[in-house]
């Protein structure tokens, strides 16, 4: 064995922290902010299934614009605390015009579904409004320029008949109400390939007031059209819409800071299976064996997305 020239020197301790980070994987912390991304999206989508179930009870007996009313002002409170807190630095924007869509876009996709649900039943509004997962990332090519394979595009297609399968949408899914979820999916994922066009550029809470504000000040110009007092039961539906629909809101906003749109994409498929179990606990529709199948399609669906990802970056 060949003897070392002269004495061993150790590393000096300034250089260790150096390479250390390079035995680290350079996709390693990108990964980690997409994995976020994804576990918070399926949060907003829990979320947002709780909110749609509250909504179809109440707006049984209350108009629907006055159910939207309340769930904004909740919204446009709960954004305006942080903005109070800094001095209203938050209301300073770097995109208004793109804000200002967002939020009416937000709002269109929230009354058209709403409409929805008041002509359909929960699964096949569900089941139709599940093509915006597939008109974000077809959006988001032309729009933003994103890269999407062939892999997450068949992924997106297998999620979607995951979805259609899983909801088992009967023959009242095709009449004339079936135009306002999907209309509402249009709203929706033109909203999403916003959000990810200018969130690194805006901060989440300012972009939460700018959407709040937006929808609020349209829906007090037309509640005049349509409303009367709610009773106790009504205004308590009414405010839990707004708290979780808001809490919901401020999910997605962070999701898409961290991670792609096309790949988040399939990850909005899980709302199905909360829409499910929403269904069962809510309106006593309990899940059939094709639901559980399509649920684990739409998982397979999602995971293979993800593989897609990392074996990309």
């Amino acid at each position: 064995m060949a003897m070392l020239d002269g004495p061993v020197r150790p590393i000096p301790p300034a250089r260790l922290p150096a390479l250390a980070l390079r035995a680290v994987p350079a996709w390693a912390p990108r990964m980690d902010e997409r994995l976020r991304g994804i576990l918070l999206i399926i949060g907003a989508t829990l979320l947002f299934s709780t909110s749609d179930a509250a909504a179809k009870l109440v707006t049984q007996t209350l108009p629907m614009l006055e159910v939207a009313w309340v769930r904004y002002l909740v919204f446009v409170l709960a954004a305006l605390f942080p903005a109070l807190r800094r001095g209203g630095d938050l209301l300073r924007t770097r995109r208004p015009w793109q804000q200002m869509a967002r939020g009416v876009a937000i709002l269109a996709s929230a009354l058209l579904f709403l409409l929805g649900l008041r002509v359909l039943p929960m699964a096949d509004a569900a089941a139709i409004n599940f093509v915006s997962p597939l008109l974000i990332t077809a959006l988001a090519v032309p729009l933003l320029g994103e890269t999407v394979g062939l892999g997450r595009w068949v992924a997106l297609g297998v999620g979607l008949c995951g979805a259609v399968l899983a909801a088992q949408p009967g023959s009242s899914a095709f009449q004339i109400g079936a135009i306002f979820p999907l209309l509402s999916a249009l709203a929706w994922a033109f909203a999403m390939v916003l959000t990810r066009g200018f969130a690194a550029a805006e901060r989440p809470a300012t972009t939460l007031l700018w959407t709040a504000a937006s929808g609020f000040v349209l829906l007090s110009l037309l509640l005049p059209i349509d409303a009367r007092v709610p009773s106790g039961r009504e205004l308590a539906l009414c405010l839990l819409i707004g708290v979780v629909a808001s809490g919901g809101q401020f999910l997605v906003v962070l999701a898409y800071r961290l991670a792609p749109a096309s790949l988040l994409a399939p990850f909005s498929y899980v709302q199905l299976i909360w829409s499910t179990l929403a269904g069962y606990l809510v309106f006593g529709a309990a899940p059939a064996t094709a639901t559980l199948i399509g649920a684990a399609v739409i998982a397979g669906s999602g995971l293979y997305s993800a593989g897609r990802e990392r074996a990309r970056t």
